[in-house]
Formats: structure tokens, sequence, C-alpha cells
């Protein structure tokens, strides 16, 4: 293995993609086609990115600080492939590269430094990568395999990679590649001591036979030889394990295994495909479902001087079946961070753990719902500290926050504070910062922050208003941000890492035609829900769509549950956006609501829909339309709402229990029945339907169907692997049953959740106009009465 050149000599193949040339060209062809108006229709809008763009992710720096690499696709190009591109930190025009040069030149989106912040580990196309600060690089492994979990010791000499099931480790510098360990996925054999007639016997034969005295003999020969071949031995982890990561300590005698214990006797559904290359339906194999046998996951320390392992397994826990997550080794310590969540999801433990497997809680947070929000994973060591320290985000105080706590436990030091949330969070590389986003300056806003390492008044280094994710360099002096607003999607800018540095922009993703469009930056308002809570919402008005305003509103319901909308950035719905657009420039009032259960306003926010899905979520959809009626002019026998998955659920709850609320609504690959939605995401809002069935059954809107008075449509993907299409199935045959008559079911051959056609979205929202053109429009039939719902 022989040195690599500079990344900036090493890369010559790269092909230049120009942006001030591209935005040139762009401004020309805005300016002639400035008095051609924008086709707001839907099948303009649900094209996706072939109108918005493309914007920039996997945003990485090189090592040295000198690069930022991003994937995009310019707007200038006819076909829909991205390309990974590369910036310089201090200017010029972006690069792009060659596919060729990309695929293994570029920074990998993950990679582990050493504790002394010289040299940096990655695996790339499978292969294993150092690169020094200054940007020099060596390639260590160039095989047919995938090599992962690349990371170097404490002095940066060696780097250690997984492959095959198994440990290795390699000079930097040159040498052989060292097998570390011999893990084995089964049960370790059982030593035969036959007793009784059958010790009897094997005694006898011993005794007889001189055939069985040679192959014993020859046997002993065998493993002698063996052991002066390896040291490595033989280390059983049973039967039904598969190794998720291992991470070598710092002095390189001991390995942190993270694995994860197959489920016996899972029952697994299955979603068929009935498009297919073959002209034969094909079965898919998805998951279990809610209260079913779930896998584990456990962590062990092995020693691969002995090949011993320990288990680690913290004093109480075992009866509350915790998943153990690896955090990794402390600096120059051979300690671990563990984190440790039951199976009923209430707590959150994190533990240092020695290498004889002792655990020592350093935190515990505790929530009555389930436990979760920013940062949950968020756990490491503060660099450079005295002794070791962690660092971690916790909603202890009814919002994440940082906080920092000794390895040997003891009170936490609280580093922020306050009624918002810190959302992202990263110890400088000199460990005498932390590099934070927030949104204290307003829920929908998220900023930079630095703020030291023992707490202190915060400095804010990105202030361009809206929604901004940074990452910062190696070196701690430049910062890349992905920046949007509510009307313009994220682009690339880049600065320095100092309050007042005035960022560059870097892309310009979106289309001429996009930019023509009639976008707005729809106002966030608050309104009090029933119980006195604000609620945060996003309002399109018609009157900012140059329309006037025809008395009926919609209410779009985000999907995820636990994802934040009536932000001030753009929105992951940003063809729901669009079309929200539509309705507004036809005389509907849009309201979307960041309903009970969303991202971005803390814990009790959050837990507001323990055991009860359809509760609060709902009626702070039903306090929006009150708020509508009161301050908008909304006439209240015409409102309508739609959404998908989550927001599905919601549409259906609204239609079969609000029926004078809502006149018609949408519903989109929708959960009907929660008993038959996934585990992870399910038993920590519900708990298990077999503890709690009262929780599901008020939860799923399959049991209120009855109510159903208002024109109801579904559309569902055939294909859909998460919220499988038997649940829409299931809840058409019990519309039948009960003789409803005014809904429709639309169903989408080749899509699965989210769709991925344009044609499939606009026949999907030409239904979903169609519909609230038919109901919501002045002079629209009226609710027909409970009996006549029939």
């Amino acid at each position: 293995m022989t040195a690599r050149t500079p990344l900036a000599a090493a890369r010559t193949a790269v092909l230049a993609g120009l942006l001030a040339p591209c935005a040139l060209a762009a401004q020309a062809r805005d300016t002639a086609t400035a008095a051609a108006p924008f086709g707001l229709t839907v099948e303009s809008i649900m094209r996706g990115p072939l109108l918005v763009g493309r914007s920039p992710d996997e945003v990485r720096w090189s090592a040295d600080s000198r690069w930022v690499y991003y994937r995009w696709r310019s707007p200038e190009e006819a076909d829909t492939a991205t390309h990974v591109y590369r910036a310089s930190a201090a200017g010029g025009a972006p690069q792009m590269l060659a596919d060729s040069a990309a695929w293994r030149g570029a920074p990998a989106t993950q990679s582990s430094w050493s504790d002394d912040r010289t040299r940096r580990a990655e695996v790339r196309a499978g292969d294993v990568f150092v690169v020094g600060r200054d940007g020099t690089e060596r390639r260590i492994t160039d095989t047919p395999a995938r090599e992962t979990g690349a990371h170097l010791s404490g002095d940066g000499r060696t780097v250690y990679f997984t492959s095959g099931g198994n440990v290795y480790a390699v000079a930097v510098d040159g040498g052989p590649i060292r097998q570390l360990t011999d893990l084995r996925l089964a049960d370790a054999p059982k030593k035969d001591d036959a007793t009784g007639e059958r010790g009897y016997l094997r005694a006898q034969q011993d005794t007889l036979f001189a055939v069985i005295r040679d192959r014993a003999a020859e046997k002993r020969h065998r493993e002698q030889v063996d052991s002066l071949r390896s040291a490595v031995h033989p280390a059983y982890l049973g039967k039904g394990v598969t190794l998720n990561s291992a991470r070598v300590s710092p002095s390189g005698r001991y390995a942190l295994l993270e694995v994860t214990t197959a489920a016996e006797g899972e029952k697994q559904a299955v979603v068929t495909q009935f498009v297919t290359e073959t002209g034969f339906t094909e079965p898919v194999p998805i998951r279990s479902k809610v209260g079913d046998v779930q896998e584990g996951q456990r962590v062990a320390v092995l020693d691969l001087a002995t090949s011993r392992v320990t288990w680690v397994e913290p004093e109480g826990t075992r009866e509350r079946k915790p998943t153990l997550t690896v955090q990794g080794w402390a600096p120059g310590h051979d300690l671990a961070l563990v984190v440790a969540v039951p199976a009923n999801n209430k707590d959150r433990w994190i533990y240092v753990v020695d290498t004889a497997g002792r655990a020592t809680q350093v935190d515990a947070v505790h929530d009555s719902a389930w436990v979760d929000g920013p940062g949950f994973y968020s756990v490491g060591w503060v660099p450079h500290a005295p002794q070791p320290r962690v660092w971690f985000m916790s909603e202890r105080t009814g919002y994440a926050h940082l906080y920092t706590v000794a390895a040997t436990g003891g009170p936490a030091t609280a580093l922020t504070s306050g009624a918002w949330e810190v959302t992202d969070a990263e110890p400088s590389a000199d460990g005498r910062a932390f590099w934070i986003t927030t949104g204290e300056t307003h829920p929908g806003e998220r900023a930079l922050y630095s703020v030291p390492v023992d707490g202190g008044p915060r400095t804010r280094i990105v202030t361009m208003d809206g929604w901004n994710e940074a990452t910062v360099s190696p070196d701690g002096r430049w910062v890349a941000t992905l920046h949007s607003t509510a009307s313009e999607p994220p682009e690339l800018y880049l600065a320095a890492s100092r309050p007042g540095a005035a960022p560059r922009r870097v892309t310009l993703s979106t289309t001429a035609e996009f930019r023509r469009g009639p976008w707005i930056k729809p106002e966030v308002v608050t309104f009090r829900a029933a119980d006195g809570a604000t609620v945060y919402a996003r309002v399109y008005r018609p009157r900012e769509l140059g329309a006037q305003a025809n008395g009926g509103a919609v209410v779009f319901v985000h999907g995820a549950g636990y994802l934040q909308n009536a932000h001030k950035g753009w929105s992951t719905y940003y063809r729901e956006y669009m079309f929200n657009h539509l309705l507004a420039s036809r005389g509907y009032t849009v309201l979307d609501v960041d309903y009970r259960g969303s991202a971005g306003y803390g814990a009790a926010w959050r837990t507001g829909i323990y055991r009860h899905m359809g509760g609060k979520d709902l009626s702070d959809q039903v306090d929006g339309v009150r708020w509508l009626v009161q301050h908008e002019g909304v006439d209240p026998k015409r409102v309508g709402l739609y959404g998908g998955s989550y927001g599905g659920f919601i549409t259906l709850m609204a239609l079969f229990t609000q029926p004078e609320v809502f006149r018609s609504g949408a519903a989109l690959r929708s959960v009907t029945d929660w008993a038959h939605y996934n585990h992870g995401y399910t038993s920590r809002i519900l708990n298990q339907p077999q503890d709690d069935p009262q929780a599901y059954r008020q939860s799923s809107p399959i049991y209120f169907a009855e109510g159903l008075r208002g024109d109801l449509l579904m559309a569902h993907g055939m294909v859909d692997t998460n919220v499988h299409f038997q649940d829409i199935v299931r809840l058409s045959q019990r519309l039948i049953e009960l003789h409803k008559t005014n809904w429709e079911l639309a169903v989408y051959p080749v899509e699965d959740h989210g769709f991925v056609r344009p044609d499939s979205w606009t026949d999907e929202y030409r239904r979903i106009l169609a519909l609230f053109e038919r109901t919501l429009k002045p002079g629209s039939p009226p609710l027909p009465p409970a009996a006549a719902a029939r």
C-alpha cells in the first residue's frame, strides 16, 4: 500500500459544473418567459422534482476542511440522475465529479476520527480508506467483500474494520491484515462428559481399540498446529444472532459488540406485487404486527486476547427486556457508552460500561407515556476532557436540552434550558464548545449556535431566517448550511463559522418554471385549543393568491404523527404545499395544523396522544376549524380535510366521529386499525393490543365506520410496505357491510407508501380536487342526515 496524493491532485477527472454560467442562463430564460403565467394545475404541480428541482443533500466535508461535498441535480440537466459535487470553502465555482471519480473518491457520508484528530477512517463503496487532516489518503482494502465499521486507534496508526462478520486490524502505514476475532453465530459446543452407561462404553472403546486412541491423538495434534497458526480463539455469540457492529477499545485489548437476536416464532405480513416483469404475482415479506414476538438487541464486551464474551446486563433491567445500543469507547480509556431502553419504552438509561461488563448508570429519564424526542440517541464523550465525561440530550425538563455528566455518575450539568428544544448537538473538534441547532427564536425556525462546553451564553452562528441544517467543517472554521424558507426549497450556503459572516450561495436548484410560480410564505398562526393549549398552524388565504374567498375551507393533516409542518422552512410535503396554493386560488382557505403529537413543541405535546390517537390530535383539527370560522369567515358547513398516512388516519377519524364538522375528506395510505401496524412505532403510543385493547379500540377508525355521513375518498398503493394494502381492504369490507354508499376507493397497483410516479400523484390529486369542488363550493349538497348516509 502506498500513500495517495492530496485530493486536489488525485481527482483530476472531475468535470467542472460552473454555477455562475448556469445561473446566468437560468436568468436569461426567466426573462424570456416572464410573461408566461405559471400553470397552477394538478398535472403541473404533481411532477414533483421535475418541476421543483432537486435540492442538495448528503452534505459532508473533506478531512482537510477545504471542500464540501454534496449530492445534487442541476435544474439544467434533462434527466433525473443526481451527481456528486464539491465546492471550495475558499470560493469559486462548484465542480461536478464524474461518476467514476465520485464512486470511491468522494468522502463518505459517515466517518470516524482518531482521538488526536489526525486521521479519519471511512468506508467508500465497501472499501476502507484512511484520510489525513492534510488531505492525503491511503486505501486500506480493495476486495469484493463489503467492509463496514471502519475506525481508528487513538493514535491513528491502526485502522479496524469488520468484514464477513469478523473484526480485522491493519497498520495504516502498511503491514499485514490481522484477524482479531473468530465470531461464531452459534451456541458454544457442550463438553462431552459422558457418565453412567455411556461413560463406561466410551472408556471401554478407548481401552480396547488402538484406532480410537490414534484418532484422538491426531485431533489433539491438529488443534496444537492450529493454535500455532493463529492465536484467535472462537467466540460463540449464540444461535439466531447477527452482528450489528464491533468497535475495538483504545487499548486494543477489547471489542464492544452489538448484536441482534432473532424473534423466534415471528409471523410476517406479506405484501403482494401485482404488476411484475414475470406476469406472476410476487409476495414480499415485510414485518410482523404490533404485539407479536420481537427481535432483541444486546451488547457484549469481547476480550480479544482470550475470546471471552461478557454480556452487558445492567442490574435490575433483565425482566424489562431492554434494547441496548452501543455509543462508543471513551477517548484514551477502555470505558464504553451504552444506551438501554426497556420493552415498554418508558425509560432511557445511559450507562458507562467497563471491560468486565459492569454498568454504571450516568443518566435516566422516565416518561409515563413513552420516552423519545430530539436527540434521543445523541450521546457521546466530551473530547479532550481531563477526566472521561459524557454528553447527552434529554427531555428531563419537558424539552430536549444538552447536558454533560462525569463518567462516574453524579449530577448532570445543563448547558441549555428553556421552553424550546435543542434538535441537534455535536462537540467541536477541540472540545471547547458544542455546535447546537435550536428552535429558541421560534418553534418554526432552526439556527446554529455554539455554546461553551462548561455552559454559558450561546452564540448564534447561522443568522439566516427560516430553516437551517448546518454542517461544520472538521477544523471548525467553516459551516455548510442547507437553508430554506416556506417558499424556497433548501439551497447550499457556505460561510465562515463566526457571527455575522456573510453566507455564500452555492446552488440554485429550482427550475425556471417553478420560480415563476405564485408561491407564498403562509403565515404561521396560533389558536387556542379547547383544553387551553396553544396550537401552531400555517394558513393559506385566497386573497394571497389573488382569489376571492368562497367560504369553504380545507384542513391539511401532515403525516408521521411526530413531524413538524407549521414552520418557516420548506416542507417535506412540498406537493401538498403547492396543492394548497391551488385550493386557495379556487377560493378555499387552507389550514395546516401541528396537532398534538407533532414534533418541535416538547415532551407534553409529543405524548399528548398516548393511549388515544384520534383524541387530542383530532380535537386540535376541530379547534382549528373553529378558528377558521371565527377569524377567516369560513362557512362551518363547508369544511373538508385530507392527508396521507397518519394524516389519512386522522381524516378517517374526523369523517367517522366528527361528521358535523367535516363535510368531506380524502384519506390517503391510511392506517385504519392500529393493531395491524408495526411494533416499534405503535407499541410506544398504545402499548400492546393484548395488554391494552381499549387503547386500540378507541384509536382505530375501523371501529367507528358507522359514523360516516360525509363524502369519503380513500386512496392506497397496493404495494405499500408501510401501511399495508390489507388495512384499507378490511375497512372497505366494513363499509360494505355497513351499507355505506358515499365512499370510494382508488387503488394504485405499482405504488408503495410514498408514491413515485407523477401519473399516480396526478390521478390521486385530481380525485381530491374533484371531491372538494363537489362538496365544499357554495351551493354544494349539504351533509346527508344520519339515516340517509347508509
